[in-house]
This record gives C-alpha cells, sequence and structure tokens, in this order.
C-alpha cells in the first residue's frame, strides 16, 4: 500500500512555527507552495513563518523567498 492511500492519505493542517509546527487536523503529508509536491509530515523541514507556507527542499524555500521580496532575484 502506498503510504498516501487509506483513511490518513489526506493533507495535514498545520500551523508553522519558529523550530517547529503545530498539527492543526492529523493527516499524512503537506502540499508545497512552490512546485506542489507531496511532502510526508515525517519529512517537513522547511517553512515560511510568515506565509504559513510548506516547502519541499531549500530551493523551492529561496524561490518562494525571492518572490515575496525577502532575497534578490540572479539576473
Amino acid at each position: 500500500m502506498n503510504r498516501f492511500e487509506g483513511p490518513g492519505a489526506r493533507p495535514a493542517k498545520i500551523r508553522y512555527l519558529d523550530g517547529d509546527f503545530q498539527i492543526l487536523m492529523p493527516g499524512s503529508h503537506v502540499v508545497c507552495a512552490v512546485t506542489g509536491k507531496t511532502i510526508p509530515i515525517e519529512e517537513l523541514k522547511y517553512w515560511s513563518v510568515a506565509r504559513q507556507e510548506p516547502y519541499v527542499d531549500i530551493i523551492a524555500s529561496a524561490t518562494a523567498e525571492q518572490r515575496a521580496g525577502a532575497l534578490p532575484t540572479s539576473s
């Protein structure tokens, strides 16, 4: 069985905090705000507290920061 199948196969609702997160509604995963990729809860490492968004990896996180104007874009 795929880990995203079955009764817990829905996205979790999460409050992203500094250095931690709080699960508001249980689920098996969240969806990256930049790439749309599924992130298993146990693999979630990158998020924005200000925008309350999860990211699949550091590249997606940096892309979100650039879009928000927090990092310069490469020319």
